[in-house]
């Protein structure tokens, strides 16, 4: 049973906590600077050189997503406001209008938790693309399959944020799943949510490869890196490169194993590669793996620049036990935990096909309390 009283307590904090945030944003100066940029953009001739304005579309696209937000909120909280002073007046405790009220407060709430959450992404990097590996550990079709399950939950988390996914590089298993997969995950502030996928996840369930019916523990890495793009001049000069061109590989198929189309960038200085043979053209190879390596040599750069996050990241020396940030298990029980914020969830079907927000808002919280 919905009561007025409980509902006024509640949308109080709400309306208090949306009046010191509007006060953070100056949504003018966003419309100004959104304005700035559509005039650049415009201007005759501009698209001559269209690389040239990756950078200017990419801040385009995240203030206007910004400032969507912002107003959506602004209306949400207005509705809010409207239904209960709509139901002040009547003050009948109309079952209608209670409902209507708690729903709009419901929403109002999450859109501002929502946003609370964006302003904690406050490194340069979080608000750029990501580049998003994982590999298999120790345990052969096991692992393997273990990382096309993990493939799957980052593509549908993506779908489910509206965000595109561009398959760089896949080597498929050589009887089921994946021995390694490289994504390139576009839209507003990829980086800074799906940072806190970067370790060891652990899988535990009755193996369906495993004709005995035993419960099995396997292991996959993920690693998680801001696209730099071409955003982000580095040096890296062609003397510090050695490019290597070998035959792709896989489980067969036409044009697989017979032409060396497969390429490998090293960076010599740091001992960096990059490898892509999803592509026929080795021309198209080695610029996809061109660009892995330049998102690598700039998070080598982030990492320096943040020794707390380097040393976290020194610590993923091996994919197995005692090492893992996360535990998906399916048997005995279902439960996914995160062993750096505590956070669990019992509906392991719905986190395995994308619903990791979670886990991503938690571990941003739990970043902000040991930063301050």
């Amino acid at each position: 049973m919905l009561h007025l009283s409980d509902l006024r307590a509640a949308c109080q904090p709400l309306t208090q906590r949306f009046e010191t945030l509007w006060g953070v944003f100056d949504v003018a100066a966003l419309e100004q600077r959104l304005n700035a940029i559509e005039n650049e953009l415009s201007r005759p001739g501009a698209w001559d050189k269209p690389e040239n304005f990756t950078p200017l579309l990419q801040e385009k696209a995240n203030l206007g997503s910004e400032t969507e937000r912002l107003y959506r909120l602004k209306k949400s909280c207005d509705d809010m406001r409207e239904w209960l002073a709509l139901a002040q007046e009547e003050d009948n405790e109309d079952e209608e209008a209670l409902k209507t009220l708690a729903q709009q407060q419901k929403e109002f709430a999450k859109l501002l938790d929502e946003i609370e959450l964006v302003m904690l992404l406050s490194a340069a990097e979080d608000g750029k693309d990501a580049i998003l590996e994982i590999h298999p550990g120790a345990g052969g079709t096991e692992s393997q399959d273990w990382v096309a399950m993990l493939l799957r939950m980052y593509t549908r988390w993506a779908a489910r944020h509206k965000h595109t996914v561009e398959e760089l590089d896949l080597l498929p298993g050589d009887e089921a799943g994946v021995k390694s997969v490289t994504l390139r995950i576009a839209g507003p502030h990829v980086f800074g949510f799906l940072k806190s996928e970067r370790g060891i996840h652990r899988l535990i369930r009755i193996s369906p490869f495993d004709s005995s019916g035993r419960r099995h523990t396997s292991f996959a890495s993920v690693d998680v890196m801001p696209d730099a793009g071409n955003a982000i001049e580095l040096d890296i000069r062609e003397s510090d490169l050695r490019i290597d061109i070998f035959r792709s590989s896989g489980p067969g198929g036409q044009s697989v194993n017979t032409t060396s189309s497969a390429v490998r960038v090293t960076h010599l200085p740091t001992g960096i590669s990059a490898q892509c043979q999803n592509e026929k053209s080795q021309h198209h190879n080695k610029e996809t793996a061109l660009r892995v390596l330049n998102a690598r040599l700039y998070n080598l750069e982030v990492q320096k620049r943040e020794a707390e996050r380097q040393a976290e990241y020194a610590g993923k020396d091996a994919i197995a036990f005692g090492s893992q940030i996360r535990t998906y298990t399916l048997q005995p029980y279902r439960l996914v935990k995160d062993h750096r914020t505590g956070c669990e969830a019992g509906d392991v079907d719905a986190v395995l096909d994308g619903e990791i927000d979670r886990f991503q808002h938690d571990y941003l919280l739990y970043l902000h309390e040991r930063q301050h």
